[in-house]
């Protein structure tokens, strides 16, 4: 069937609501808006059901939310594991409690029992939840650090990760199985918690989840010693990480906290920000101003769903505030993380440091440096939450620490997802650590270049919308693969990783080996002097990224050869018609 006529049957179709169909009758006249709206159907990516709110198959809305749960039902019940029970929870984003309610209520009739928060909380503390509650899978309605136009369903197992193969696979069959609307279960709520199939769920879970962060507090005497001393701004950017955020801070005695007024209520039309995301610099505009006025030393912000954490550190040489990157803070908190635990107890023998395929190389050199073997993922958490889950059912490896590049990390595996609440508990401890050192955080990164090398990453994204940005994205990736290139800029590639056809290539012998990891759509090249690049498309929005690192010989020099091999990116897209 065509989009055309998808888009007339559900305005025929009586089990499509009023507002629905008015909504597409507005749209009749604009070919384009019906053709976007229905040439496909939302599919899961690397963070499960993503896209606009709206009506439509490829929108996000109460049809689409219980048609993929009736198939997450099915799935559930093919597993024989109904009787466990799915925690969901949502964030402050428009429709994300009714989108909760519509997801519970399909689990309900299908005769799953479904724990929902009775508030929004944030994206660890569902992966928590999972665990805790022992469910077979959880729901989390979010759009992460997405536009306020969108909305989403992240889709976690039993061990509190993200789907991997092969439930996400066995799932979405699933979902594509059920072809008709009107196959969707669902009942009335009052009657699902009269049958004891919804049951409300809160502070038991806020209570346990915290008390499991402060567990992986390393130095105490540190914070006792300097937390009066500390000046913290946050802001959680009109999402869900103020009330957790500032109770983990005041709970270990860090007092001085500015949370920045104009964006600490939950809003899911994001009022300050026109992108409600901590790695853009937009977002920490009202914070760093606050910072000022306070004398800060720190300044933190949580994304709406509060996975991630954006950090800038005051530089006491210079006055200045300076932004750390996903790669800049998740380095620290691993060096800083794992040296504690050498100091206090030893590293394990089979301890290691996990990070994704666009993450920096200046992770492997941390890794060096402690002797601690260094595990390269696939983009996603959930695959560093794989990889614990290896861990414990094989009795073989000892998670240290696990961060990707997009401003996540996890300390600690009460969850199998980033987790900014207790990112912003470590950064707090960290800063409290150095300072019994008279030493800031930003002099503690500088350390650590001097270290290991100063590395530099960056990213390149190219935002192609609609059907012919997704036919574009295509054909680059398709260009790529098909031949790699022999050079990038001023750097040779010395190898080539197809993730899609499981290979990496060596490009002086022609020797092919297996990458060891699961297919996935992304190519990476091994550059000369610790360089690197990696492509692919984004699992959740309509874009191209293009990663990349360098390694210089100081803050100038790693900018430069950045600066340049970015350029040099931007030439291969341009060529590629």
């Amino acid at each position: 069937m065509g989009y055309k006529e998808t888009y007339e049957q559900w305005l025929a179709n009586p089990y499509f609501d009023a507002a629905t169909k008015a909504e597409l009758e507005a749209i009749r006249d604009n070919e384009k808006e019906i053709e976007d709206r229905f040439y496909m159907s939302l599919a899961f990516g690397t963070a499960g059901l993503r896209g606009v709110i709206g009506a439509g198959t490829n929108r996000m809305n109460i049809y689409t939310v219980r048609k993929t749960t009736q198939g997450l039902a099915n799935y559930i019940s093919k597993q024989g594991a109904q009787d466990r029970g799915v925690a969901i929870a949502f964030d402050s984003r428009r429709m994300s409690p009714e989108f909760a309610d519509e997801a519970a209520l399909c689990l309900c009739a299908n005769g799953i029992k479904a724990y929902v928060f009775e508030s929004l909380r944030p994206t660890p503390e569902l992966s928590f939840a999972v665990r805790t509650l022992k469910c077979i899978a959880g729901i989390n309605i979010t759009a992460s650090h997405n536009p306020p136009e969108y909305n989403g369903y992240k889709v976690y197992w039993e061990d509190g990760a993200q789907i991997t193969p092969p439930h996400d696979g066995g799932i979405m069959a699933e979902v594509q199985a059920v072809t008709d609307f009107a196959e969707v279960k669902t009942m009335d709520k009052e009657a699902a918690v009269a049958a004891g199939l919804y049951v409300q769920i809160g502070k038991e879970i806020d209570d346990a989840y915290i008390a499991a962060l402060k567990s992986q507090v390393r130095r105490p005497d540190c914070i006792a010693e300097q937390a009066k001393n500390l000046r913290i701004v946050y802001s959680p950017l009109h999402g869900t990480g103020n009330i957790p955020a500032r109770r983990i801070m005041k709970e270990l005695g860090f007092e001085n906290v500015w949370v920045v007024p104009e964006q600490e209520l939950p809003d899911g039309e994001f009022p300050t920000v026109s992108y409600p995301n901590p790695e853009a610099a937009e977002a920490f505009t009202l914070g760093l101003a606050l910072a000022k006025k306070v004398d800060a030393d720190l300044v933190l912000a949580t994304d709406p769903d509060a996975d991630r954490l954006g950090v800038y550190v005051k530089d006491t040489k210079s006055g200045e505030y300076i932004t750390l990157t996903g790669n800049m803070s998740g380095c620290l908190l691993a060096d800083y993380e794992i040296s504690q635990i050498k100091e206090l107890k030893g590293l394990p023998e089979d301890g290691a440091l996990i990070k994704t395929i666009v993450t920096s190389n200046l992770a492997d050199a941390i890794a060096r440096y402690y002797g601690v073997r260094l595990i390269e993922v696939l983009t996603g958490f959930k695959y560093i939450g794989q990889q614990i889950l290896g861990f414990e059912e094989s009795g073989k490896g000892t998670y240290l620490f696990g961060f990707e590049e997009s401003y996540g990390c996890l300390i600690g595996t009460h969850a199998r997802d980033k987790d900014a609440i207790v990112a912003v508990m470590a950064l707090c401890e960290a800063a409290a650590y150095y300072k019994s050192k008279n030493m800031t955080l930003w002099d503690a990164m500088i350390a650590m270049y001097e270290r290991y090398g100063y590395y530099k990453d960056d990213i390149k994204t190219f935002t192609l919308k609609g059907k012919e940005g997704l036919e574009k994205i295509a054909r680059i990736m398709d260009t790529l693969q098909k031949q790699a290139p022999a050079a990038i800029g001023a750097y040779q590639v010395t190898s080539a990783r197809d993730y899609m056809k499981d290979t990496v290539t060596d490009l002086a012998t022609g020797e092919v080996k297996p990458t060891g990891l699961p297919a996935s759509k992304v190519l990476y090249y091994d550059l000369t002097d610790d360089a690197w690049v990696c492509v692919r498309p984004s699992g959740t929005e309509p874009k191209l990224k293009m990663y990349y690192g360098v390694k210089g010989t100081s803050m100038e020099d790693a900018a430069e050869k950045s600066e340049a091999l970015g350029k040099a990116l931007e030439e291969i897209v341009e060529k590629i018609d």
